[in-house]
């Protein structure tokens, strides 16, 4: 690290070189204003003035307001640089009660082919979407007691990110199958990790989130392709209403009516059961 330090202080200034090795020993690529001050010990306006300068430079690139992200040097002096999506995502969301969700959770739990061109993150905030150097970030308002069912995901050796692991993936994909691409999506994810999603898990998060259609959705699924016995799904059925709701809510409202799980199937029945040979 002292050689870095050193082959930085020639090509930065002392004051940045001081600044960026400090935050490499931390193994931070983002900082805020207030990581500035701390470790600068410098007054709000001369940091403000020191980030300005160096991001004129290229050495660093805007996020968003008050939050920068360290341009790697190989890139040389770049205008825009968005560094890990994850860990983009994660800093907007201010680093606690979020989780990467829906289509990108399944991407990065291995539950999808589809590339993903949105990073999806649940928050127990209100955050707004936006776009960043090309990339979209979107995020999904959940109550804060709905914050279960995650993992750390290591982007690298020392940073990580909070994603939701592979059963509570699918809940959310059924509870809305709009950020993953469709019910079917969903389906084939469901289909891809089957041999090791944990079936009173998935079950206990359904009936934990209280949604009526996740409870019908995930029924279904899971009587159709046959991933679990009648007296693992009774739970469920057990919170059915008399409602009725689609199966996809991206879709018109068509196709028969299953009374077992009080679902209106409007996706075909064989485009759910080309999943199993896709």
């Amino acid at each position: 690290m002292r050689r870095q330090h050193n082959a930085i202080r020639k090509t930065v200034g002392p004051r940045m070189a001081d600044l960026l090795a400090a935050l490499y020993d931390r193994g931070r690529t983002t900082f805020t204003h207030d990581d500035v001050l701390k470790i600068t010990g410098l007054r709000r306006l001369s940091a403000r003035s020191l980030i300005s300068k160096a991001e004129r430079r290229g050495l660093v690139s805007r996020l968003k307001p008050g939050l920068f992200v360290i341009v790697p040097p190989e890139l040389g002096s770049v205008g825009e640089y968005a560094s890990n999506p994850y860990l983009t995502a994660r800093d907007l969301a201010g680093g606690k009660d979020y989780f990467l969700s829906h289509a990108s959770a399944m991407e990065l739990r291995r539950m999808t082919t589809q590339p993903q061109l949105v990073v999806y993150t649940s928050s127990a905030k209100r955050i707004r979407d936006r776009v960043i150097h090309g990339t979209e970030f979107r995020f999904v308002f959940m109550r804060p007691e709905h914050v279960f069912g995650t993992a750390h995901h290591w982007v690298s050796k020392q940073e990580f990110v909070m994603v939701s692991d592979p059963e509570r993936t699918v809940i959310d994909g059924l509870r809305q199958p709009e950020y993953c691409g469709g019910i079917t999506e969903v389906a084939k994810g469901l289909w891809m990790r089957r041999a090791d999603l944990k079936v009173a898990r998935i079950v206990d998060y359904a009936l934990r989130l209280g949604s009526g259609a996740v409870i019908r959705r995930l029924g279904y699924l899971l009587d159709l392709y046959q991933l679990a016995p009648g007296s693992d799904l009774e739970p469920l059925r057990g919170r059915l209403t008399m409602t009725y709701v689609n199966l996809d809510p991206i879709l018109p409202p068509a196709g028969p009516h299953l009374r077992r799980w009080r679902l209106r199937l409007n996706v075909p029945a064989e485009e759910l059961d080309a999943v199993r040979s896709a």
